[in-house]
């Protein structure tokens, strides 16, 4: 029966943060039988997507398309460097593969549209990793729908991560080279601030602008139609020398007369006790609400705490979980799952907007 398949998943490289192919290794309806990626990839890459397998107990196979012809795949989980991501998801697409992918959904958005056309042509279902699960957005979008705050009119997100992205502005000396975004990146893996993995530099707006986008869009159901943004890199060196962003404001106008913003930066360990300021506030006609997006949590406090370990943790978090739930009912019935290419192509193309405005100064179109 349909409902009780396990579905066949290849992991299509995972050499950035790893929860994605763990997430759809930890739901019963899905099992991991195979890692691979090009043989042509650099060492470091093998080394990852090997440590990978071994933990599992499943091969690596340095060919893409020898491991989709021999490991009778239903899915390919998909986390290479971002300027990958959608290459190696339409490979698996035109193999008939169902697709999820890590975000961002890619660099450009020629890309984007290229995934978009082969999920479409191959009838394939695709996923964009998101946090729409989290219980306040779930709960955020039930009080919308409900109509307690009547009609939706306005919506902002804060998106301030905590996290230090290597030396602060300013501490290069005269005469050091630059840092160069891949290897700073590759350093950053051991304490997981590498989100921004690959050998072309993103600033916060690329790496992190999915999520609350992706609030803005579900809570919404509306497309970005105008954005203008004004950008900046204020607290870390390796966004100075690449010249990305590392803190950005935006203006959103959002179709059915619903305006919105976002102000997002990845602003160090030491500027927040938590993991950050992310919140949502949203206005109806009737009243307007206020969500704290990492409750609920507990706060926890102990003699020898390691100094890295989060002092607030998040409970009854289930997203993980929650978005391969979706994703198996998308498989089971032909629905949509919660984030598909075509919602993830816009909010890129949202992405690209804001950044060219910011760098112009002036508003701009989204292509939608």
């Amino acid at each position: 029966m349909a409902e009780t398949k396990t579905f066949r998943a290849g992991v299509f490289s995972v050499v950035k943060h790893c929860y994605l192919p763990r997430a759809v290794a930890a739901h019963p309806r899905f099992e991991l039988v195979v890692v691979t990626d090009d043989a042509d990839q650099p060492d470091w890459v093998h080394e990852r997507n090997q440590k990978f397998a071994d933990e599992f107990g499943i091969p690596y196979v340095r060919d893409v398309a020898k491991a989709i012809a021999e490991y009778d795949l239903d899915m390919a989980a998909v986390s290479p460097e971002a300027e990958r991501h959608c290459d190696l998801a339409v490979r698996a697409a035109d193999a008939g593969l169902h697709v999820i992918a890590d975000k961002p959904m890619s660099t450009r958005l020629s890309e984007c549209d290229r995934l978009v056309e082969a999920v479409q042509r191959n009838d394939v279902k695709f996923l964009l990793w998101n946090r729409n699960y989290l219980p306040a957005v779930v709960q955020t979008k039930e009080a919308i729908d409900s109509g307690a705050i009547g009609e939706l009119q306005a919506i902002h997100v804060d998106f301030y991560f905590s996290k230090n992205a290597g030396p602060p502005k300013g501490s290069r000396a005269e005469g050091d080279p630059p840092i160069n975004w891949l290897d700073r990146q590759m350093e950053a893996h051991a304490d997981g601030s590498d989100g921004g993995v690959g050998k072309e530099a993103m600033g916060e707006l690329e790496i992190e602008g999915i999520y609350p986008l992706g609030y803005i869009h579900m809570l919404t159901g509306q497309n970005v139609q105008r954005v203008f943004a004004r950008t900046a890199t204020h607290f870390h060196q390796a966004n100075v020398d690449n010249d990305v962003d590392d803190l950005a404001t935006v203006s959103l106008e959002l179709g059915g007369g619903v305006v919105g913003s976002l102000c997002i930066g990845r602003i160090g360990a030491a500027s927040h006790p938590d993991i950050g300021e992310i919140k949502i506030h949203v206005i109806g006609s009737e009243g307007g609400l206020v969500i704290t997006e990492a409750r609920p949590e507990v706060s926890i406090y102990y003699r020898d705490q390691p100094p890295l370990e989060f002092k607030n943790e998040r409970i009854a978090n289930e997203n993980d979980f929650l978005l391969m739930d979706d994703f198996a009912r998308a498989l089971d019935t032909g629905s949509e799952p919660i984030l598909n290419a075509k919602a993830g192509r816009d909010i890129a193309a949202t992405v690209f907007a804001a950044v060219e405005s910011g760098k112009t100064g002036q508003p701009v179109e989204v292509d939608c």
